[in-house]
């Protein structure tokens, strides 16, 4: 699954770790959906979601 996390976090100025906090997860968990390595829970993409205030789908989409 593709996603854009790593680009709305950095236009806010958000690290990882700031990420992670907001969503009760770790720095690493942040770091795997980020690169991929780890597709989230969909209670955790709607938590994502929900700290950018975007659609889901606008978030992450499937890999072609």
């Amino acid at each position: 699954m593709n996603n854009r996390v790593r680009e709305l976090r950095t236009a806010l100025g958000w690290s990882q770790a700031d990420l992670g906090d907001r969503l009760d997860v770790s720095r690493q968990t942040v770091n795997a959906v980020e690169t991929g390595k780890y597709d989230p829970s969909l209670p955790l993409a709607f938590k994502i979601a929900r700290i950018f205030a975007m659609p889901i789908e606008s978030i992450f989409t499937p890999e072609d």
